[in-house]
């Protein structure tokens, strides 16, 4: 059913780089979601009040959100489907990361009305009605649920969008919560015990769980987030495959909007090339890695010692100690200034974007106390470099 329905409206499916494919894959999942959600919120409200169960009618207004959810996904995304303009150069792909934040208000609001609503059912419960066909209702509501949830997922996956991913999401939550719901049902026609109100509570913190799940979520690009380790490695891997540069440091990625980042990364070159050469290198690597990566990259380039074999085994010697101190350290921009009684040796240092001031500075001391153990004469001026890498998982 999935690929059935991408294969009729998405053209050209498979180039999902491309910011038109991805708004179309965008279209096609707020249109499923508006035509199902509302379907959903109509029969769940019709057998919330055959069945007089706030419980029932809890997970419908979650569905009617879901649905307004999804109008605003559609809107969002297709707005930021436009191209750069003079006033938004990295065109407008964060109003998809706005517009998932709004549906998260969305979601965390109807959590809220039900879970007052819920608790004042604990407190006045009111006679339930057993419906068969009531039941069967919310039977099928999960049957479509769960084929939303896989729907969006595969969707998500596909062209790395939060936003449906957040709703894939949702839509399981919505699951167990209508499961919830139908225990409560049987539960009472059965044992005659009405826990309406409780499981009503129940599908509320569910439906808040999910909504502060999806701001989270659509939050860390918004601020600003680490760059996934995959891309870092897959990134420093190309600029350092070319011919000419012999190794790369402080690569830093900005987040415009799915499909839309810009890059920057320093390359090392031997400083014994003439300039233009290693130049005309970077200019091309600048090209092809962007090409390759649907990213834009810039790379500065940084001239390094290579011929002298002194210089590289000391610059090892240093960058060992450092990692004997922390395996986390690492250093790069190494310098040497000869002396006859002193000795300067000045590099970055970087280290963990999560260690405080007092622990870096600690650690400083200590690679500067190792390294003068490797001989008295060694003097450092060590500038400290952030990581902005993600750790694995």
């Amino acid at each position: 059913m999935t690929e059935l329905l991408v294969k009729f409206f998405v053209k050209n499916k498979d180039d999902i780089e491309n910011i038109r494919v991805r708004t179309s894959y965008g279209t096609l999942a707020g249109a499923v979601g508006i035509c199902c959600n509302t379907l959903l919120f109509g029969v769940k409200l019709a057998a919330g009040m055959a069945l007089h169960s706030v419980a029932v009618m809890a997970d419908a207004f979650n569905n009617l959100s879901d649905a307004a959810s999804s109008i605003i996904g559609l809107v969002g995304t297709r707005m930021a489907g436009k191209p750069a303009d003079a006033d938004h150069p990295f065109g407008h792909g964060r109003i998809e990361y706005i517009s998932a934040l709004i549906v998260a208000f969305l979601v965390l609001q109807v959590g809220l009305t039900f879970f007052k609503d819920s608790l004042d059912k604990i407190f006045h419960p009111e006679e339930l009605t057993f419906s068969t066909v009531s039941l069967i209702i919310l039977l099928l509501s999960v049957a479509v649920k769960l084929w939303m949830g896989y729907f969006n997922r595969k969707l998500g996956q596909r062209i790395n969008s939060q936003v449906m991913l957040a709703t894939a999401a949702d839509s399981l939550g919505d699951v167990v919560t209508t499961s919830a719901t139908i225990c409560s049902i049987l539960i009472f026609h059965f044992l005659d015990l009405n826990i309406d109100g409780f499981v009503g509570v129940i599908v509320a913190c569910i439906v808040l769980w999910a909504g502060i799940g999806i701001a989270r979520d659509t939050l860390k690009p918004l601020i600003g987030e680490p760059a996934d380790p995959k891309l870092f490695q897959e990134i420093t891997s190309l600029v350092e495959s070319y011919e000419g540069i012999v190794g790369s440091h402080d690569l830093i990625i900005h987040n415009y909007g799915p499909g839309r980042s810009m890059a920057s990364i320093h390359a090392e070159v031997p400083n014994n090339v003439d300039v233009e050469t290693s130049h005309e290198i970077i200019d091309r690597a600048e090209r092809e890695v962007s090409k390759k990566l649907n990213i834009f990259l810039v790379i500065h380039m940084d001239p390094v010692e290579t011929e002298n074999s002194h210089i590289t085994a000391l610059k090892a010697a240093v960058a060992k100690t450092a990692a004997q101190v922390d395996s986390r350290l690492s250093i790069h921009d190494f310098r040497f200034v000869d002396g006859r009684e002193q000795i300067n040796l000045i590099f970055d240092m970087v280290v963990p974007i999560e260690y405080s001031s007092s622990k870096t500075e600690e650690l400083k001391n200590q690679v500067i106390s190792a390294i003068k153990g490797l001989d008295k004469r060694y003097q450092c001026v060590i500038t400290i470099d952030k990581s902005f890498i993600a750790e694995n998982e």
